[in-house]
């Protein structure tokens, strides 16, 4: 197994470095964030950085990266306070990758891609059409992580939408249904497919596979 120290990443070229520090952490969820201003111009941009909080209240969190540079997605949710999240299929990859170029502030990159915009239940900001699973979520907070000079957003789900062949009795989505892909580092797509699921650990009890019973 090839070792490489701390010193030694430090030296690596910076593609190189940021290949190598974003993919040695395992996958990654893939999902765009779309925004919208004040004076209403859409904006969307890939995230890998989304994760859970909390159930009870439904917490979600994500983190951008320095504002030394304008961000349309942060501006936007601190003037409006709102931004949906949506999954990425495999036939959006292409149209979602892109939405990372660095376009001129105001630029909208549905207007630079095939990403669709599509309003529901008379909320304000779009979501991305064919998303299998959409998340309308409020502005709740935010912690600056001054080790590398980003800041961590909290907000609340609001609303959730989902495609109904996803869901299981007990509430739990299959994304792998909905074709949702995974991103490997900064620029590999996987499609994850379901190996296996677990019912509740509890100590001195076999592990119990709902599938092998």
């Amino acid at each position: 197994m090839k070792h490489i120290s701390k010193d030694a990443i430090s030296l690596m070229e910076k593609v190189e470095r940021l290949n190598l520090i974003n993919s040695c952490t395992g996958y990654k969820s893939a999902n765009l964030l779309a925004t919208k201003s004040l004076d209403g111009k859409s904006n969307v941009a890939i995230f890998s950085s989304v994760t859970h909080l909390g159930s009870n209240p439904a917490l979600i969190g994500f983190v951008t990266r320095p504002t030394t540079v304008p961000r349309d997605t942060y501006k936007n949710i601190r003037e409006t306070g709102y931004f949906t999240v949506n999954h990425i299929t495999v036939d959006m990859i292409e149209n979602a990758h892109h939405t990372s170029a660095n376009y001129e502030l105001g630029i909208s990159e549905f207007d630079k891609t095939n990403l669709e915009e599509e309003y529901k239940n008379d909320i304000a900001i779009p979501f991305v059409k064919g998303s299998p699973v959409q998340l309308y979520c409020k502005y709740v907070n935010e912690y600056y992580i001054k080790e590398n000079d980003t800041i961590h957003v909290i907000a609340s789900i609001e609303n959730l939408f989902f495609e109904e062949e996803l869901a299981h009795k007990d509430g739990w989505l299959q994304i792998d249904k909905g074709n949702v892909v995974a991103l490997n580092g900064l620029d590999g797509y996987c499609l994850p497919k379901l190996v296996d699921r677990f019912e509740y650990a509890r100590k001195e009890i076999p592990t119990t596979s709902f599938y092998k019973k």
